[in-house]
């Protein structure tokens, strides 16, 4: 699996989970009657935006994922193709963590309701390092993939040969 793909995947899924967990906490507030719930839950979201969005403001990637980019290993050939086994091996702590928080909403809806302010900070945050590696990719001519490991083990990359993006400029050569 392509390692923007697993962002890409990462902020979508996030979103998601956030968007599942409102749901069940505003619907378990309101069929035990309590208002406070979602009011106080509402101005969590609020702040969980304005976190998510100031952590997520630079258009580049952070320090975590310079690293991983500069470790990865080089190839000629593209690793093992199983994008849907790459997504649950790197995600299942989202997964799991979304199933825990929507059950706990059956006991207490706070407990749904906190958790979705954690993923749309997650979510925001993580939402231009797609666009990030991406543009590294093109500068450098390279493709990041996720190497298979296991799901307990940190992430590593295997770096391709890509297509390299010559910018146009005045003249017409492609030089900068």
């Amino acid at each position: 699996m392509r390692f923007v793909d697993l962002l890409r995947t990462t902020v979508l899924l996030s979103a998601g989970a956030a968007t599942t967990l409102a749901v069940i906490a505003v619907a378990a507030a309101t069929t035990d009657g309590d208002e406070n719930v979602v009011s106080f839950a509402a101005v969590w979201w609020f702040a969980a935006v304005v976190i998510g969005a100031f952590v997520g403001r630079k258009a580049q990637v952070t320090q975590a994922i310079g690293r991983l980019l500069a470790n990865a290993k080089a190839a000629t050939m593209m690793p093992e193709h199983r994008p849907a086994a790459v997504a649950v091996n790197r995600l299942w702590p989202l997964l799991l963590s979304t199933v825990a928080a929507g059950a706990l909403g059956l006991i207490a809806p706070q407990i749904p309701a906190i958790a979705a302010g954690f993923a749309v900070i997650w979510a925001l945050a993580w939402r231009r390092q797609e666009s990030a590696v991406r543009a590294i990719e093109e500068r450098d001519g390279a493709t990041f993939y996720v190497e298979p490991t296991s799901p307990v083990r940190p992430l590593r990359l295997v770096r391709t040969p890509g297509f390299r993006r010559e910018v146009p400029t005045l003249n017409g050569t492609g030089a900068r």
